[in-house]
């Protein structure tokens, strides 16, 4: 009739489940087949060993798709949760996303490998195998120091450094930690927790205390670099964009024979009195083009914490452009 919408065309499609774990597929409580269904607004159901979805033809075919990824990672043995199914339908071709992820590391003797969960991941663990100095820079939970904590480990683990030096501005523009009690170490220590927090995840707690008490791994805060020469070794600086351009330098000049660093850094979490004082924010500018030298940049497409988390990155961001 002339003047009435038409309604959307349904349909429906089978995905063949054959040779994925059923139960990893569907998640806790059909959590994944939940997810799926209100990304794409289709009806989905495990049926035998096809995955059944209804729904209007456009939305059907999305979700033909990211449930064909889904089975792909799953048959590799992959672990997959709702946020990955998130993750997913972010990339432009989700059917792409298992190939595109791999590059994960299998630590020897360590607790787990580390697999990335984007291709925004997988790029930036490419780059630091190939570059002498990476930098990684992007909003929180996108696995920026995790992977590079990852690497650092694998690196040792295999011999191809003595070890690993972590460390960290210890607080807001000048570290200035004499107001809290105890000694040096335990005053550093509760701003240097999230790169011990990485180590606990990959190594088992006895490893680490061994390693830690050899100096194998050090984790010390950004000032206690001064005047070191760190041959040999894998060395990070995490939270970068609370370094001041002068303490960025004294440390990109500790570079050694031999060794790699990484430097990560969130750009819109600046604590410093002035934003432009920043040394992560200065070698973006400085050091672009330089043989040896990469950028890697994360989007909120590659956080993988909460689904919430990545909301409230874009809401952040939404205001800060509005305002």
């Amino acid at each position: 009739m002339i003047g009435q919408e038409r309604s959307p065309e349904s349909s429906s499609a089978r995905v063949s489940v054959e040779g994925a774990d059923m139960q990893m597929l569907a998640g806790v409580n059909d959590g994944n087949l939940v997810e799926l269904g209100r990304i794409t607004g289709t009806r989905v159901a495990l049926r035998g060993d096809s995955l059944t979805i209804a729904g209007d033809t456009e939305a059907v075919s999305r979700a033909e798709t990211l449930a064909t990824a889904m089975v792909m990672i799953v048959r590799d043995g992959r672990p997959l949760m709702p946020d990955d199914v998130l993750r997913l339908s972010l990339t432009a071709r989700p059917t792409e996303a298992p190939a595109a992820t791999n590059g994960g590391l299998v630590l020897p003797g360590a607790r787990r490998g580390v697999q990335p969960k984007t291709p925004g991941q997988a790029e930036y663990l490419k780059l630091i195998g190939e570059h002498d100095i990476v930098v990684g820079i992007g909003p929180a939970g996108t696995g920026k120091t995790y992977l590079a904590v990852a690497a650092a480990v694998d690196a040792l683990m295999r011999k191809r450094v003595r070890r690993i030096v972590l460390a960290r501005p210890a607080v807001e523009a000048g570290e200035n930690l004499g107001f809290l009690p105890g000694d040096m170490q335990a005053k550093v220590d509760p701003y240097l927790r999230p790169l011990y927090d990485a180590l606990d995840d990959l190594i088992p707690v006895e490893r680490i205390q061994k390693l830690l008490e050899t100096r194998t791994i050090e984790v010390a805060p950004l000032a206690f670099m001064r005047g070191r020469t760190l041959g040999d070794s894998f060395v990070i600086l995490d939270e970068a964009q609370n370094a001041t351009g002068l303490q960025m330098k004294m440390f990109l000049t500790r570079l050694g024979v031999n060794s790699k660093i990484v430097i990560t850094g969130d750009k819109t979490q600046v604590d410093l009195p002035r934003r432009e004082d920043s040394g992560l924010m200065q070698i973006e500018r400085i050091l672009h083009g330089i043989d040896g030298i990469a950028f890697h940049y994360f989007t909120d497409a590659d956080v993988v914490r909460h689904r919430l988390v990545r909301d409230i990155i874009r809401a952040y961001n939404s205001d800060a452009a509005g305002g």
